[in-house]
């Protein structure tokens, strides 16, 4: 159940980082309101995943997890390339996520 709450606030924060980047520097409402409300709800559901888990592994989960994703949408919907260092660094992201989930003792408290 943390893993899915944990889960659940990375798609709310990669949801509202995608929305800043539409806001257009917080110039459309729309999105600028999405940017709220998405980063509301991430931040309320790693507190509750918190409740879990240690914060630093959490809190790596939710950055990690965010931070590729957000690359992965960038490229697909913002056309940001990504050279050989950038998916280099994104896969040592991915792989440290994985020891963690798959090794590390102190992802539950």
């Amino acid at each position: 159940m943390p893993y899915l709450i944990l889960i659940l606030a990375v798609i709310a924060e990669t949801i509202g980082t995608t929305a800043l980047q539409a806001s257009q520097q917080f110039t459309r409402l729309g999105p600028s309101l999405t940017v709220v409300v998405a980063y509301a709800i991430s931040f309320f559901l790693l507190g509750w995943a918190l409740k879990y888990m240690a914060v630093g592994v959490a809190y790596a989960i939710w950055s990690g997890l965010g931070i590729v994703l957000i690359a992965a949408i960038g490229y697909a919907l913002f056309g940001q390339k990504l050279d050989m260092p950038a998916l280099l660094g994104l896969s040592m992201i991915l792989g440290g996520i994985l020891v963690i989930h798959l090794f590390s003792q102190s992802a539950q408290h």
